[in-house]
């Protein structure tokens, strides 16, 4: 081990703070340490500061997963509800990193919500105050039963606001705001707060965690109800003991399979380990599913679908799967909320487990990312690495470019193979407003729905990649992976089946490119960045070929294929077939080449041509007339069409990546 990795790994065990990293840094640059020192020093900088911001991630992630299951144990002991109540304020204060955090309840009796439980609050008029319903902020997330943020609480429109909350809520000089519902089925019985005296951002991890400790309030309330119940039937026992007796019972169910679930989730038990024990407790079968019955419209409760009864596995607002219960057609309303806390403890289980499953992913994609961008690694590191993925770098690879190509996928990849506009749209007059605004908005969308696209392509393919022992990263607007080549198996064929897969996860054709073989990435990495660029021109030719949503090869693409294997003379061949136009539209300002390529669309129709580009049947002759002049007269005979329309679409993809 150098010194300097002794010294970065000594900061990194004791846990120092970012600013010590630069410490030996600058006292080598007091010593007049060499270029090449520094330059180390750096490295190894960089290295720990990753490693650390890294470790504090799941540290992060460590505590509010400790503190989730922390108040479910609370749950499983409840004794006293205030106590519980005040446990989770506390703990969402404390991980959200808020200055306040508070509970208020709806009081259906008086017609308004006050608050029950505030932490961090100095203003007694705060802590005092009674909302009518529908107001403020509170108001909003019960109407609609759906979590809400505000930046800027004055400043925000979207809810009621009155004298009195806004009195109180200046008084304790709250400014950033986030409310999540507490959900009894369908019912909100009230607001679960997190907030700031300054502004502030809350991500949707944040929200997703406050959703959680308002969920278990939810039950702690649901669970305190039930043993009012329990007390107020106890009070007419010579009337309704029997009835007692079985409410005791099933109370006494409850509790055993609350610890049950509890204890499993705290000694690291999986999902189906939940459905097993459910299944034991509810006499009957019960299963986890990702698809099946719509539950979007449940409302966090169970519903019966035939003579099954489903409950929706979400959290924060994002579903995961279903709990499935068959052979129980009848069940009453214990068991139902049996199978709903069931669900919640699942969800809980899935947030973990995918937690662990992205910090995997985003290894695979730095461990792919040094491979095309620093070809010179350390085989021995590389291997070492790959290793812990359960990854071979020794053996043969192929690299696989994906994108996603979807409704609109042919007219964005004609937009950007014509600069970033439509071809059609270049020709329509300019100087309009309201077509500059139309474009601006449709940029803007576009922009949006690509980017979540990205995201959704880099998520199925990093679980592929999983599956396969291979390794995914989000690059240039798609995804690129590194899948070993199966037995048997060619380039090709793993391009078919990446697109297909892709496809069938994604719901969406997706377009695969596939370079030649990588013989052994971690024994000689410096191929990898060219098959990558390989792996790109097929995909981009498989898109101007009207191909999208296909996987293939460039031994797929014939003639096409043989230029994007060895891309040297493309230039050359362009220049040679249609460089006059070309040339002759850069020195005049005209578009001959896109006259020619709608030409040649429309079926070498001067009429459909006419339509295409919104011009006159002559202007439309004038140039053909020109084009004629430059390329000379045998032009459309079958032989040179053929080189032309290639070449058009060889200038095209040129134009695209430039």
């Amino acid at each position: 081990m150098s010194h300097d990795q002794a010294v970065y790994l000594e900061l990194l065990a004791r846990g120092a703070a970012a600013e010590a990293y630069d410490r030996p840094l600058l006292l080598a640059r007091a010593d007049g340490a060499g270029p090449k020192e520094l330059a180390s020093l750096e490295h190894a900088k960089q290295l720990a500061l990753r490693v650390r911001a890294e470790l504090e991630g799941r540290r992060r992630r460590e505590a509010e997963l400790s503190a989730l299951f922390e108040t479910a144990h609370d749950l499983a002991g409840l004794r006293d509800l205030d106590a519980v109540l005040r446990a989770i304020v506390q703990r969402a204060r404390s991980l959200l990193g808020t200055e306040v955090a508070y509970l208020s309840l709806n009081d259906p009796a008086a017609g308004d919500t006050y608050m029950r439980v505030t932490e961090g609050s100095v203003s007694a008029r705060f802590q005092q105050v009674r909302l009518g319903m529908g107001e403020g902020l509170g108001g909003l997330v019960a109407q609609t039963a759906r979590p809400y943020v505000t930046d800027s609480y004055f400043d925000d429109a979207r809810f009621e606001h009155t004298g009195t909350i806004d009195a109180a809520v200046r008084d304790e000089g709250l400014v950033a705001i986030l409310g999540v519902p507490l959900m009894l089925g369908s019912q909100v019985i009230g607001v679960l707060f997190a907030a700031d005296r300054r502004a502030r951002v809350f991500e949707r991890e944040q929200v997703a965690l406050l959703a959680s400790f308002a969920a278990h309030a939810a039950v702690a309330i649901d669970t305190a109800n039930l043993l009012a119940e329990t007390r107020s039937a106890l009070a007419d026992l010579e009337r309704a003991n029997a009835i007692i007796q079985d409410h005791s019972g099933v109370l006494e169910r409850a509790s055993d399979v609350h610890d049950r679930l509890t204890e499993l989730v705290l000694r690291g038990g999986g999902v189906h380990d939940v459905a097993a024990a459910l299944s034991e407790v509810l006499d009957g079968t019960v299963e986890f599913t990702e698809s099946g019955p719509d539950t979007t419209g449940a409302g966090g409760h169970a519903r019966r679908h035939g003579d099954d009864w489903i409950a929706a596995v979400a959290a924060g607002g994002e579903v995961f799967g279903s709990l499935v219960l068959h052979g129980h057609p009848e069940l009453d309303p214990v068991d139902r909320r049996t199978l709903e806390r069931a669900a919640m403890v699942t969800s809980l289980l899935l947030l973990a487990r995918r937690s662990a499953h992205d910090a995997e992913q985003r290894v695979r994609g730095e461990l792919l990312d040094d491979l095309l961008d620093v070809p010179d690694r350390d085989p021995r590191m590389l291997r070492e690495r790959a290793a812990r993925l359960r990854a071979d770098l020794d053996a043969p690879h192929v690299v696989l470019a994906a994108r996603i190509d979807g409704p609109g996928g042919d007219t964005v990849a004609r937009s950007e193979a014509f600069g970033g506009l439509d071809p059609a749209a270049r020709r329509r007059p300019s100087g309009r407003a309201d077509t500059a605004a139309g474009h601006t908005s449709a940029r803007r969308d576009a922009s949006a729905r690509e980017t979540a696209d990205r995201q959704r392509l880099w998520s199925a393919a990093s679980h592929l990649a999983a599956t396969r022992s291979g390794l995914a990263a989000a690059r240039d607007g798609g995804t690129v992976l590194l899948l070993p080549l199966g037995p048997g198996d060619t380039a090709a064929d793993l391009a078919r089946q990446t697109a297909r897969q892709l496809g069938g996860a994604l719901r969406e054709p997706v377009t695969v490119g596939a370079s030649s073989p990588v013989a052994s990435p971690a024994g000689d990495p410096a191929p990898v960045a060219e098959a990558y660029a390989q792996a790109r021109r097929c995909l981009d030719a498989l898109r101007l070929l009207g191909r999208s949503g296909e996987g293939a090869a460039a031994q797929d693409l014939g003639f096409l294929g043989l230029l994007l294997a060895d891309p040297g003379d493309i230039d050359g061949f362009v220049h040679r077939t249609i460089g006059e136009i070309v040339d002759y539209d850069r020195r005049r300002g005209t578009d001959l080449v896109g006259t020619l390529d709608a030409y040649f669309a429309s079926g070498m129709s001067p009429a459909r041509t006419k339509d295409d580009l919104h011009v006159h049947v002559n202007t439309v002759a004038q140039r053909l007339e020109r084009i004629g002049r430059l390329l000379g007269p045998d032009w459309q005979s079958p032989d040179r069409s053929l080189e032309i329309r290639l070449a058009l679409r060889l200038h095209a993809m040129s134009s695209a990546a430039s």
